[in-house]
């Protein structure tokens, strides 16, 4: 079973994608504290992580740079959600920001599964 990380520190949000990742059959770990997604990403081996941008204390952005930075976790790949984008550029973007996959909140669920079956796809281990 492919495990995901979800780190969001709107619970909402993590009840929400949980629900939805799970019924895809997905394994799904979350937290609100960015500062936990580290230390879970090392001990959890996830499959992708689904990561907030905008958290109190480390935002998703040096998470994901930690992330890169550490043999465990440097090669998991990382979908980030934000508000800080809308639609129009989400799409404007192509999704991607810089080589991160990029979703702006409201995210279109269908879509989100689509882009992590793909991901998953290219994912040898588990």
């Amino acid at each position: 079973m492919k495990k995901i990380l979800v780190v969001d520190d709107e619970k909402d949000v993590l009840l929400v994608l949980e629900k939805i990742l799970t019924a895809e059959g997905y394994s799904v770990i979350t937290t609100t504290k960015s500062t936990n997604a580290i230390a879970l990403a090392k001990s959890q081996h996830p499959d992708i992580i689904i990561l907030d941008i905008v958290m109190p204390g480390m935002d998703g952005g040096e998470v994901a740079a930690k992330l890169r930075e550490h043999p465990l976790t440097r090669s998991i790949p990382v979908i980030f959600l934000t508000a800080l984008l809308s639609k129009t550029e989400e799409y404007q973007e192509n999704r991607m920001i810089g080589s991160n996959i990029t979703f702006a909140k409201p995210f279109d669920t269908e879509e989100l599964l689509a882009r992590i079956n793909g991901l998953l796809c290219n994912v040898t281990t588990s």
